[in-house]
């Protein structure tokens, strides 16, 4: 397995552990909130489809401006080879404010969240098909609040980012649980 496979496979892993968290979830649980400013899980599974789709379509998007010649073959950047564990470490804050392309905005029922969100598995691997094993250090389009990333950090926040949000599940069952 080389480097796009793994990590388009530990994505996979990640999503396959999400929506198994989620899987019994009702609709009543799913909308529920322990507080007004807290996102219910609707709203987290809808804003992980669409922070990952974003994320996926500016990759490819960037990946073939870098093929085509409008964009420069380079990452030059203060988190180069860094994993996105340090990265995120480097630039967020404890409470980050979502970017609005990746806001929950339409909610509506779990039922339809949870096949978007899974559909999604496809399209990353189609593009991990497309990407090349020398194209992953090169500079990606830039993540809103962590600045400049090439695609294996990229990728590799797919995966963070579904997990974060998993545990943000697991406390809000915890909670519903009490």
């Amino acid at each position: 397995m080389n480097t796009i496979q793994k990590l388009i496979q530990d994505v996979s892993t990640t999503r396959t552990l999400y929506l198994d968290k989620i899987a019994t979830v009702t609709e009543v649980e799913a909308g529920w909130k322990p507080d007004p400013q807290v996102w219910n899980i609707i709203e987290i599974t809808e804003h992980l489809f669409w922070a990952e789709q974003g994320g996926v379509f500016g990759m490819w998007k960037t990946l073939y401006a870098i093929r085509d010649g409008n964009m420069v073959r380079t990452y030059e950047s203060i988190h180069k080879d860094m994993p996105i564990e340090q990265v995120i470490d480097m630039t967020w804050q404890p409470k980050e404010k979502v970017p609005a392309v990746a806001a929950p905005r339409l909610g509506g029922p779990l039922s339809f969240w949870k096949p978007s969100l899974n559909s999604l598995q496809e399209i990353l691997g189609a593009f991990g098909q497309d990407l090349k094993e020398d194209e992953l250090r090169l500079q990606a389009h830039p993540h809103p609040i962590s600045g400049a990333l090439d695609f294996q950090q990229r990728v590799e926040f797919l995966r963070f980012h579904i997990n974060r949000h998993q545990e943000q599940v697991s406390q809000l069952l915890k909670t519903m649980a009490c």
